[in-house]
């Protein structure tokens, strides 16, 4: 009879969570996902610092200027692993995770995979089998990320480097443009899985002293983000943000609440729209007419507004 109640609840049937009860509506408030990467020296790390009580984990030569909190310099992948389940299952106050750098943690991740499989190198296992297992560590660690996001409520910044790249234009001529320094693979698992990737930069732009003369490059000394993506980087925004924003926390996360308000985004095209020529502004009115409050195609039109603003006054 015993043996026959624990077959039954082994086979009861699992209840259903797909239910019309159990729909959610309206937006989702959740700490953001953020991938910044750059050239060495920009300020990503004090781009970081800014964000709410931030604990750095990684390498400490990025943050040695910077007064803030650091986990142990990991030695191996064990130790990234516990870091992130200590964040998770640890009473603490803070409240952003800050991997410093990506391209500095893809080593140790190769170091643990060779280990693992008994080779001294992550080209040692044949084509590109050493490093889809390293996609497959990437993956826990992502997983494990998302557990802490969603139980400590933590935004997560993951910091990268920059380097130029060769891109292979199916539709053209090839060209070089800015690129994640990590192996493609997990390149493109760490965009797909960010809310926002941001490419850091120094503000310049090509100036001509007359019409006749070659072009020259000139800097502003400006350091900004740019938020999508263009031919000579790759950027993705989830938000309605500006095509550029200045490179500090405090300037995108206003630009990540404003791009959720209508009324703000419709306040910043009134300021940007008396800056255009008549045309431009009856442009601007009549596409306000049609999508109404809709912040996606409001943020749009800001970003144009300013592009135009800005071709005119470079």
């Amino acid at each position: 009879m015993q043996a026959a109640q624990q077959l039954q609840s082994k086979t009861k049937p699992r209840p259903k969570r797909m239910t019309l009860s159990a729909v959610k509506t309206g937006r989702l408030t959740r700490p953001t996902r953020v991938l910044l990467y750059g050239p060495e020296g920009i300020g990503k790390s004090t781009f970081a610092s800014k964000a709410p009580s931030p604990i750095y984990l990684g390498t400490e030569e990025g943050t040695s200027q910077l007064d803030v909190s650091r986990m142990p310099e990991p030695e191996c992948w064990q130790d990234v692993q516990d870091a992130i389940e200590v964040l998770t299952n640890e009473k603490h106050e803070y409240q952003t995770l800050v991997i410093d750098t990506l391209d500095w943690l893809e080593p140790v991740c190769w170091q643990h995979v060779c280990k693992q499989g008994g080779e001294t190198s992550i080209e040692g296992f044949g084509y590109g089998k050493g490093y889809a297992a390293a996609l497959d560590q990437w993956r826990s660690l992502l997983a494990a990320v998302d557990r802490l996001r969603s139980t400590k409520q933590m935004h997560v910044i993951a910091l990268a480097h920059s380097w130029i790249r060769p891109f292979q234009n199916p539709a053209g001529d090839n060209y070089d443009r800015y690129e994640l320094k990590l192996h493609n693979r997990a390149s493109g698992l760490w965009k797909e899985w960010s809310d926002t990737v941001l490419f850091a930069v120094y503000e310049d732009y090509a100036h001509k002293a007359d019409k006749n003369a070659k072009a020259k490059g000139v800097t502003t000394g400006a350091r900004i983000m740019r938020t999508s993506r263009h031919p000579a980087w790759d950027a993705k925004t989830r938000y309605m943000l500006p095509e550029t924003l200045p490179l500090d926390w405090e300037e995108f996360w206003a630009a990540v609440q404003q791009g959720s308000d209508p009324q703000k985004l419709l306040a910043q095209i009134a300021e940007l729209v008396v800056q255009v020529d008549e045309k431009t502004a009856k442009a601007v009115k009549a596409s306000l007419d049609k999508v109404s409050t809709d912040t996606r195609q409001l943020a749009r039109i800001a970003n144009k507004l300013t592009a135009i603003i800005n071709e005119v006054t470079q």
